[in-house]
């Protein structure tokens, strides 16, 4: 009984997102599952490590860019070209944590912003021989159909990133019950009582950051094999911040939180946009009201609430 309980725990928040599909416009519903499986990386550091980043466009370009050069020169299955972008961001992340995670939080959010700027300007200037610089690269018509799910089509690609999605969460949910989930927590909030009890902080962190930037490499990824296009944009210094905006406005280190953030703020994004040239201000008079109430975000507010609403129903 409690196995079903946990999967349809589960469940439900995807079932909700698969509605979006009949009441809002499908690129609408595909943006908010690519946003919240981008962002739940961000969150996992953030809330339940204590490491926030400012550099997860950098991870977003490497799986983005990993999948574009497959496409371009080696093949055309979607497939392939998105275990190949989340294999270049485990690959990139084992090679750079190390140096990362040994950092303070507030020097490893700059650090990690800094190699934002680097990957953008490699992407731009140094390899445009090979990226095509801000003109990107094309291969949308080079990708071929897929069985079952043809990941060229777009509400093919809407289920199959929404299946993408309930793994990833699943794979989340069972890291945040683990012996691995406490540590993380652990490590964020007393170093030295998680030594003591034999267990090393650097390693704990480090996993968290492969596996975190891992995660966000397979939405560049998913994004190169929806857009059929990537340019070194998709790095910008000046969008840095947008995966920590989500987190918070969502409730950093809750499960759903980047699900309910990724609604709100791509919501709030096409809707004040064609209202407030400067819709970015909202956003952020939002954010102080989330921070000096206590930095529990919308999830992190309203499931308690539903945690007591549901008990009270329970016979």
């Amino acid at each position: 009984m409690s196995a079903v309980r946990w999967w349809a725990s589960l469940a439900l928040p995807f079932a909700l997102l698969a509605l979006l599909r009949v009441f809002l416009p499908l690129p609408f519903a595909i943006e908010v599952v690519l946003v919240s499986i981008y962002t739940i990386g961000c969150s996992f550091l953030f809330g339940r490590v204590g490491l926030i980043s400012f550099g997860q466009p950098a991870y977003l370009a490497v799986g983005a860019y990993a999948a574009a050069f497959y496409f371009t020169d080696f093949g055309s299955n979607p497939y392939i070209g998105i275990l190949i972008g989340c294999a270049a961001g485990a690959v990139a992340s084992l090679l750079i944590g190390p140096i990362f995670v040994r950092l303070r939080s507030d020097y490893f959010a700059l650090v990690n912003l800094a190699l934002a700027v680097i990957i953008y300007f490699l992407m731009q200037k140094a390899l445009a021989p090979l990226t095509n610089g801000d003109n990107g690269m094309w291969f949308l018509t080079s990708l071929e159909p897929t069985p079952l799910l043809d990941l060229t089509r777009p509400d093919h690609f809407f289920v199959f990133a929404l299946l993408v999605g309930f793994l990833v969460w699943a794979f989340y949910k069972y890291l945040d019950g683990s012996i691995y989930g406490a540590c993380c927590l652990g490590t964020k909030i007393n170093e030295d009582k998680l030594t003591f009890l034999g267990y090393d902080n650097f390693s704990i962190r480090l996993m968290a950051f492969v596996i975190a930037n891992t995660t966000t490499a397979l939405a560049g990824a998913l994004y190169a094999v929806y857009l059929g296009f990537v340019s070194p944009e998709i790095t910008s210094p000046t969008r840095a911040v947008d995966p920590v905006v989500v987190a918070i406005l969502g409730g950093a280190g809750t499960l759903f939180g980047p699900i309910v953030g990724a609604v709100a703020y791509t919501g709030m994004k096409d809707v004040l946009s064609r209202i407030f040239g400067n819709w970015e201000l909202f956003i952020g008079f939002l954010l102080v009201v989330i921070m000096l109430s206590g930095e529990q975000g919308i999830w992190g507010t309203l499931e308690p609430q539903l945690k007591k609403l549901i008990m009270r129903k329970l016979p």
